[in-house]
């Protein structure tokens, strides 16, 4: 066992044992204001890798700050090997508006799309830009977590890059979460700059307009932390035996559009993660009379893991989320 170090993120350096705070400095506003990336750096007591999470890269997902919070309640410092960073909230800007990506930039306006930025370049990019040098200098391993946000509901749901330490952290996320789809060349999120440098990150899905009724936001909030947890029992960083998904299917993500206007309507027993064959019915599209106006059925044997939160939908509107099932996983 290595020994303990001190940490340090942005503003924020932990001594061996020690929770703190900080920020991940930006740039100042125009009204003055500080523009910070809220950091937080739990340094165990022994030694060990560090593990980051990342939440709120989109602005309209809560679910991963949420979750940091729980767990940040939580754990004890004393009985962790390694460090545990979390970023509650990548895009503040977006956050503070409840929306995908930050108001105040147009040419980069989602943050997961222009990861990990420039540092003489949009404001959303700069902000990218002085994230992504701490969590290079300092992260082992990584997950991004995200939500279907405002626009849908998403069941667990897994991206990595094949590679066996990806797969890894995704099987080590926990019970549930064996849907684990391949992205073998991911760009512009956290994920594929992990990958970029040589190290391993993984985006992680759960939750969405659907699920922010009390209950619903505290039920997706706890399983993120108790996969913050997993995590850390998988790496040996905390006492206690890490549980693991069965079954576990390996696969391609496909977005299915709606293709004419109207009103989605699910098919009676559809749900989320339940096996389906090729050309089983997913829903159909009828118009403001009730007229059917289209159709959709799942394209492969599969799953769905997403759909969207409001039935209203123009033509070309994303409505579900299908993992094409290419086989199973040890």
């Amino acid at each position: 066992m290595t020994d303990a170090k001190t940490i340090t993120v942005g503003t924020a350096t932990a001594k061996p044992g020690e929770i703190v705070r900080g920020v991940i400095p930006v740039t100042t506003l125009a009204g003055g204001t500080r523009l910070d990336i809220p950091v937080v750096i739990v340094n165990g007591t022994k030694g060990g890798p560090c593990f980051w999470v990342d939440g709120a890269i989109h602005g309209d997902e809560p679910e991963g700050p949420m979750g940091c919070a729980i767990a940040l309640k939580e754990i004890d410092p004393a009985q962790l090997s390694g460090t545990l960073v979390m970023v509650p909230v990548m895009n503040v800007p977006a956050f503070e508006a409840a929306n995908r990506g930050n108001p105040l930039d147009t040419f980069s306006f989602d943050m997961n799309r222009i990861y990990p930025g420039r540092k003489d370049g949009y404001l959303s990019e700069r902000a990218a830009f002085a994230h992504s040098e701490w969590l290079g200098k300092v992260a082992d391993f990584e997950i991004s977590i995200h939500s279907g946000g405002a626009h849908s509901y998403l069941a667990k749901a897994i991206f990595v890059d094949e590679t066996p330490p990806s797969v890894e952290l995704a099987l080590a996320m926990g019970e549930g979460w064996g849907n684990i789809m391949s992205n073998f060349l991911p760009k512009g999120s956290p994920m594929a700059y992990m990958k970029e440098i040589g190290k391993t990150g993984i985006t992680v899905e759960l939750g969405g307009r659907s699920a922010t009724s009390p209950e619903g936001f505290a039920k997706v909030a706890r399983e993120f932390a108790n996969s913050i947890f997993n995590i850390l029992r998988h790496y040996k960083m905390y006492p206690g035996e890490a549980v693991y998904p069965s079954p576990r299917y390996k696969g391609q993500q496909e977005a299915m559009l709606a293709p004419a206007s109207g009103i989605f309507v699910g098919a009676p027993g559809v749900d989320f993660l339940k096996l389906m064959k090729k050309g089983d019915p997913i829903g159909t599209i009828v118009s403001i009379f009730g007229d059917e106006l289209a159709s959709l059925v799942a394209p492969a044997d599969g799953l769905i893991f997403g759909l969207r939160a409001l039935p209203n939908v123009t033509t070309g509107d994303w409505c579900c989320f299908f993992h094409k099932v290419e086989g199973m996983r040890d």
